[in-house]
């Protein structure tokens, strides 16, 4: 079962979805009061959603795109960077690591890990594990089978 700050925002982008955007700004307050963290109801994140520590302090841009089964850890920032319209699209299976700033016009692939406290300023390809301030690619993620 889905957390309660991410069972707040499913609801409120649900009427979001329907054009009902004063519910979905209610919605999206409502867990920024009780829950210290802003998941925007007009944000599009993807099924099996997970977020830290009930998202404690963690910021997701009104425009972010997350894709399915990722986590966020708490204390997380994905948004713009000064001077840039877009925000970063994150694809499925990504991990982000607790104190992470994600921002900027930038992709982040399939089966990402990004390590605590990383500074992600830069695409990141698929099946990668990255970490640091600036971020740097460190290893591929591949699993033996």
């Amino acid at each position: 079962m889905e957390r309660p700050p991410v069972l707040l925002y499913r609801l409120g982008n649900f009427f979001y979805r329907k054009k009902i955007f004063i519910l979905g700004a209610l919605l999206t307050w409502i867990n920024r009061l009780i829950f210290s963290t802003f998941l925007p109801s007009s944000a599009s994140i993807g099924k099996n959603f997970k977020i830290g520590y009930l998202g404690l302090g963690t910021i997701i841009h009104k425009n972010a795109k997350i894709g399915d089964n990722c986590t966020v850890a708490q204390n997380v920032t994905i948004g713009r960077n000064i001077g840039e319209k877009k925000v970063p699209v994150i694809g499925n299976n990504v991990y982000i690591g607790t104190g992470s700033v994600v921002f900027g016009e930038i992709i982040i692939g399939d089966n990402v890990i990004i390590g605590a406290n990383s500074l992600v300023n830069k695409d990141i390809p698929s099946n990668k594990i990255a970490y640091g301030n600036p971020v740097k690619i460190v290893r591929d993620n591949t699993r033996k089978k």
